[in-house]
C-alpha cells in the first residue's frame, strides 16, 4: 500500500470519472482523501502507479503521465529549490525556462522529444533516456545562467551523441 501526497491544486483536478479511469489502467485500488493519494495492489502495479500519479501532481495531465505505463519512458524531475534558495531566484529561471510565451519550453519539447511541465518550484519532464539527458542538458545551461543559444546548442549536441551511439 503506498501513500502519496500531490499539491492541493492538483488533487482538485481529480473527479470520480478520472479516478475511475486510474483505477482500470493501472491495475490499483485508487482512494483520495483531500490531496493525499492511497494506492493498493501488487507491488508493479503500485510502483506504475505512484509514478503516473507524482507525474500528474507536478503538472502533467493524466493522459502524458499515463506514458510512464511504457517501459522506455522515465520521469524525471529538477526541483529549483535544491539549487536556488530564493523564491525570485526560482521565478526567474522558470521563466527562462518557460521563456516568453512559451517558446523556450516549446523549443526544448520539440527538440529532445520530452514532454515538459513547471509546476510550484520543479521541472519535471517524461520521455525517453536519450530524450531525457538531452532536455536536461538545456535545462542545466540556464539553471546555470548560461544564455539560451548555449542551452539550444548543448541540447542539439547531446541529441546528436545518442543518435551517433545508437548506429555505432
Amino acid at each position: 500500500m503506498e501513500h502519496l501526497l500531490i499539491p492541493h491544486k492538483r488533487s482538485e483536478l481529480v473527479d470520480k470519472k478520472m479516478l475511475r479511469k486510474l483505477t482500470e489502467r493501472l491495475n490499483c485500488r485508487i482512494e483520495m482523501q483531500d490531496n493525499e493519494v492511497v494506492v493498493e495492489g501488487a507491488p508493479y502495479d503500485e510502483y506504475n502507479a505512484k509514478n503516473v500519479i507524482q507525474a500528474f501532481g507536478r503538472g502533467f495531465g493524466i493522459d502524458k503521465a499515463l506514458k510512464l505505463l511504457n517501459d522506455d519512458y522515465f520521469f524525471k524531475q529538477i526541483n529549483l529549490k535544491d539549487v536556488f534558495r530564493n523564491k525570485d531566484q526560482i521565478a526567474r529561471i522558470k521563466a527562462r525556462i518557460i521563456g516568453s510565451d512559451g517558446k523556450t519550453k516549446n523549443y526544448i519539447e520539440s527538440v529532445s522529444g520530452v514532454d515538459m511541465a513547471i509546476f510550484g518550484s520543479t521541472v519535471s519532464a517524461i520521455g525517453r533516456i536519450d530524450e531525457l539527458s538531452a532536455a536536461e542538458a538545456a535545462i542545466n545551461v540556464l539553471i546555470e545562467g548560461g544564455r539560451h543559444k548555449t542551452a539550444y546548442r548543448a541540447m542539439e549536441m547531446e541529441k546528436r551523441k545518442h543518435k551517433e551511439e545508437v548506429y555505432a
